[in-house]
């Protein structure tokens, strides 16, 4: 089968290769998958510049945690699926439902785990979720990391986010975008910056209710909190450490700000001025299979289709990590096999 191999040590896309290699068989407990498409994260440009966490990966690694298919063949043991079954890895492996744990298990894409861009990919049972009825494998691909960590930041929370609820969404990336998406079908009134109107115009068409494009506002965070009528009750802070300052500045009266990104490495990030509010603010890092499976439901029942910025085959994948990195992206990037 053909896969495509991150050489230990990777810090650019010329350690990405194309390779030929044996087809894995499904293990007992496991499930061998045809992977039918793959999308791309922020996380998957920081493994590959050898910036993610710990550094440079320390062995040959297959990249990508998102990844939807067919099953071909179930191991010993294996009873929730059968072959013909459409399905996703998740993102934690080993994180099947409840809150944030210390033992997760790996994360697909950097080692020790599997990654899912190949062919083939044989999964542990538990480590596998149904993909909605109503999403092609493209649409499915780009939920296992952006679209967990959305649901986790807004419907797991304290506060859930509903009508009468407002939302604050930076930028228009994969996870944004999921955001006012999930939000809107929630009935919550959402908010989305911006440093383009020609972006903003096509996030009014999704749904926004208001936008503001930050590069003309530098204290965008107050303008969202005026237009949320005095503050915002949930913030989907993918920024980092260079925005987390305005987005605090956005949050309403026990809102929540919910730290997703590193986007941004330097910034104000004192938390004092959430005290005199009551607001807080709350570490995602993905979420469990069972997100995976309620965010699942809810696309099915809300009729939500993921906004698929550029599709490449399988062939051109490095294209797709250039793509990705650009400043052209609207939503996600993903990866299509035969």
């Amino acid at each position: 089968m053909k896969a495509w191999q991150l050489n230990k040590g990777a810090a650019s896309l010329e350690d990405l290769h194309l390779i030929e290699r044996d087809a894995p068989v499904a293990g007992a407990g496991e499930v061998l998958i045809r992977v039918r498409a793959c999308s791309l994260n922020y996380r998957d440009q920081l493994i590959v510049q050898g910036h993610y966490f710990g550094g440079t990966i320390d062995r040959d690694i297959t990249p990508l945690s998102d990844g939807v298919g067919e099953v071909v063949a179930v191991g010993e043991g294996v009873t929730r699926f059968r072959p013909g079954d459409r399905v996703a890895g998740t993102f934690f492996q080993g994180w099947r439902a409840g809150p944030p744990n210390p033992a997760p298990g790996p994360a697909l894409g950097a080692p020790p785990a599997r990654g899912m861009l190949a062919e083939y990919v044989a999964l542990p049972e538990y480590g596998v979720v149904p993909i909605a009825d109503s999403l092609s494998f493209e649409q499915a691909a780009t939920l296992p990391c952006a679209g967990v960590t959305v649901w986790h930041a807004l419907m797991e929370g304290p506060r859930t986010v509903g009508p009468g609820r407002s939302v604050l969404v930076l930028g228009t990336g994969g996870v944004s975008l999921l955001a006012l998406q999930i939000a809107k079908a929630a009935g919550a009134r959402v908010i989305v910056t911006s440093s383009s109107d020609a972006k903003l115009e096509r996030v009014k068409a999704l749904g926004a209710d208001a936008t503001i494009n930050y590069r003309e506002i530098p204290e965008w965070g107050a303008e969202a909190a005026r237009l949320a009528g005095g503050g915002v009750d949930h913030v989907v802070e993918v920024g980092g450490a260079g925005t987390l300052a305005q987005s605090m500045a956005a949050v309403g009266f026990g809102g929540e700000v919910a730290l997703i990104g590193v986007l941004t490495r330097a910034g104000e990030t004192g938390p004092h001025a959430l005290m005199l509010k009551g607001a807080s603010l709350r570490g995602i890092f993905v979420g469990s299979a069972q997100m995976a499976i309620d965010l699942n439901r809810a696309i099915d029942v809300n009729g939500i289709k993921p906004a698929v910025d550029r599709t490449f085959t399988f062939d051109q994948a490095r294209d797709a990590y250039r793509y990705q990195a650009s400043p052209d992206l609207f939503g996600k990037v993903v990866i299509a096999l035969p």
